[in-house]
């Protein structure tokens, strides 16, 4: 009996640390245009290419010119990273210029990012 609730326990604190629900690509690709509408491949789009960002360093595309605040940020955009920084852009870049306060829902940014995983 004390080892089937050890291992109910064991499983439950498992469990506990694994996400309710998988991000949903095909969500995050419907709310995508709203990014694209400066994340383009244009060079005179307003944001960088979001194209290959997962695994990207920040303001590492030569053919843009990015604010200095992202200039120095030094982030490396993992999906983490990613996700905290569409819920929140100036709280983890400081200075950026792009002009999107962030998703209030978080659900949105997990999928938004489920969906940059893609664009290769």
């Amino acid at each position: 009996m004390r080892l089937m609730l050890s291992g109910a326990i064991a499983g439950s604190l498992l469990m506990a640390g694994a996400p309710a629900f998988a991000a949903d690509a095909n969500h995050g690709k419907t709310l995508y245009p709203a990014c694209a509408a400066c994340h383009t491949e244009k060079p005179d789009a307003l944001g960088p290419s979001l194209k290959g960002i997962v695994g990207r360093k920040s303001a590492s595309l030569e053919d843009f010119r990015y604010s200095p605040a992202m200039k120095r940020a030094n982030l490396t955009w993992d999906e983490a990273t990613l996700r905290d920084y569409l819920k929140d852009p100036q709280g983890k870049v400081k200075g950026n210029r792009m002009p999107f306060s962030g998703f209030a829902n978080a659900a949105d940014a997990d999928d938004v990012v489920a969906y940059l995983v893609t664009l290769k």
